[in-house]
């Protein structure tokens, strides 16, 4: 049986059980197909075994094995890693963030910029190319939308 007889004919059952196994079929594929490699590799040797078969599964499960074991040393290190638990934004977070979302990329690159990198408005000017003028205005444009927008979220919520 020639290598690419034997790939054809194994391929999708080793996927299928790796898939079982490592319940991600394209993980799952990656293995086979590195197993596959492996022996491809080493061809002229494997093919004179009782059962090419088993040899490629037992490569493509150590591989499966080898990976897991390697994702849970990965995830106990980063764990230990963690000063503490940060969580989720708050209400107030998210409606800045929908409101920054609706302004103009310039209005919202120029609050970004002057409240958040605590750049001063020549120093925007300077990176955006444009007068001074042109970013306070863009500021003040900015500030008008964004004290809108919260304004209709804080209503939006009293009435909840």
């Amino acid at each position: 049986m020639s290598f690419d007889d034997f790939y054809h004919a194994h391929f999708r059952g080793l996927v299928v059980q790796l898939r079982a196994y490592t319940g991600d079929v394209a993980q799952a594929q990656d293995l086979v197909q590195e197993a596959f490699c492996r022996v491809f590799a080493r061809w002229d040797q494997v093919s004179r075994y009782d059962d090419p078969l088993a040899w490629t599964r037992r490569v493509a499960w150590n591989l499966a094995h080898n990976r897991w074991r390697r994702l849970r040393t990965a995830r106990a290190w980063l764990l230990r890693q963690r000063e503490a638990h940060v969580a989720g934004p708050g209400p107030d977070r998210v409606a800045l963030e929908a409101a920054l979302a609706v302004l103009p990329a310039r209005q919202r690159r120029a609050v970004i910029l002057h409240y958040l990198a605590d750049l001063s408005i020549a120093e925007i000017a300077a990176q955006e190319q444009v007068a001074e003028g042109t970013v306070k205005s863009w500021l003040h444009r900015a500030r008008a939308a964004l004290a809108a927008a919260l304004r209709d979220t804080t209503e939006e919520a009293q009435d909840a």
